[in-house]
């Protein structure tokens, strides 16, 4: 089919119609030779064919000025091609996204054809609905450790010589702790930026997965009063993994499970056999809260979710998927056999090409 052919079954306006976004054609006097349906909504124009292309696009900017007179589409620079996408408004405030296609018979001719294409402002306003919210949790939660970080610091400053060696070490173990809490947050924001835009690198090796998770939970004990447990089998075997990324991934789950669910945090560990699609290591994070809910569960994956009241930045079970996907491997949500959720993650024993 070439660039100019239409498929079969469809006249000149049905395939116009057919199309998502807005388009208005007009000739060389800027008269409108065809407007499809979604430009009909959005302009909300009747029959417009045969009227003037100004009188049918009548959008304005913020300050009231007129999208045909400020970009002149017409009598503009000889050598344009076509019109930048900006933001135009319907008399009701309707934002709208506006370009143009400038047809010339020859290079510095006159214009014998304009094609505007319109599309809602809807899609672009909710990615700025998401940096806002990008913005918002990164601030919040840079805030509380600061905070910390800055009582501290300002507290030994002015104190230290009324300080006694116990204070001061208890106050710099708190510094060092709200400092390391600031760069899992960085860590995690960069990494949420590496999976969106697929540049994530891993630096797989042979990973002891017992000694491994033994480290993760030593750590977690130190953090947390809750009682969590350990359950490996002895048969465990050894994974290719990147091992910072599975460190990070177990780190999240049982943060989580902390952090939002209640009683004991049991990690299982078994192997995957031969049989499965994959052998690998088979991991189980249980807690004994409330458990997630079937209606939300596909929405947990998701950037910025959040489960109840307790804190977090939303990211961690999004990274969590990102990173098990990039080994090849599975994350899913389910119910613990005592209550609560249960986290199962499919780790393979080698990572796919």
């Amino acid at each position: 089919m070439s660039e100019f052919s239409q498929p079969k079954g469809l006249a000149g306006n049905d395939m116009l119609d057919a199309l998502g976004d807005g388009v208005v054609l007009a000739d060389g006097a800027g008269v409108v030779t065809a407007v499809n349906t979604a430009a009909a909504g959005m302009l909300q124009v009747g029959d417009a064919v045969g009227k003037q292309l100004a009188d049918v696009v009548a959008l304005q900017d913020r300050d009231g000025n007129d999208w045909f007179t400020c970009t002149d589409p017409y009598n503009g620079p000889a050598l344009r091609s076509g019109l930048t996408e900006q933001s135009w408004f319907l008399a009701d405030g309707t934002e709208l996204l506006v370009t143009a296609r400038l047809h010339r018979d020859r290079r510095l001719g006159p214009v014998r054809s304009v094609a505007v294409s319109l599309r809602s402002a809807r899609g672009r306003a909710r990615l700025d609905r998401e940096r806002s919210d990008l913005v918002a949790t990164v601030a919040h939660e840079l805030r509380s450790p600061l905070t910390g970080v800055k009582g501290f610091v300002s507290t030994l400053l002015a104190k230290w010589d009324k300080l006694n060696d116990e204070q001061k070490k208890l106050m710099l173990e708190t510094v060092n702790s709200d400092a390391d809490r600031l760069a899992r947050l960085i860590v995690e924001l960069l990494d949420v930026a590496r999976i969106d835009t697929g540049r994530l690198s891993l630096h797989p090796r042979p990973v002891d997965v017992t000694a491994t998770l033994e480290r993760i939970l030593e750590s977690a004990r130190v953090g947390s009063s809750r009682e969590i447990r350990l359950d490996a089998a002895p048969d465990l075997p050894t994974v290719t993994a990147d091992p910072d990324k599975l460190v990070q991934v177990v780190t999240n789950l049982v943060e989580n499970a902390i952090r939002h669910g209640e009683g004991v945090v049991t990690l299982t560990a078994i192997a995957i056999p031969d049989s499965t699609p994959f052998p690998g290591v088979l991991l189980h994070v249980d807690d004994e809260g409330d458990g997630i809910s079937p209606e939300i569960r596909s929405r947990v994956f998701t950037k910025f979710w959040k489960h109840g009241i307790r804190g977090g930045s939303g990211l961690g079970m999004y990274i969590v998927h990102g990173l098990v996907d990039a080994h090849g491997g599975s994350v899913e949500i389910g119910d613990a056999p005592g209550g609560g959720a249960r986290i199962t993650v499919m780790w393979p024993e080698n990572r796919p090409e």
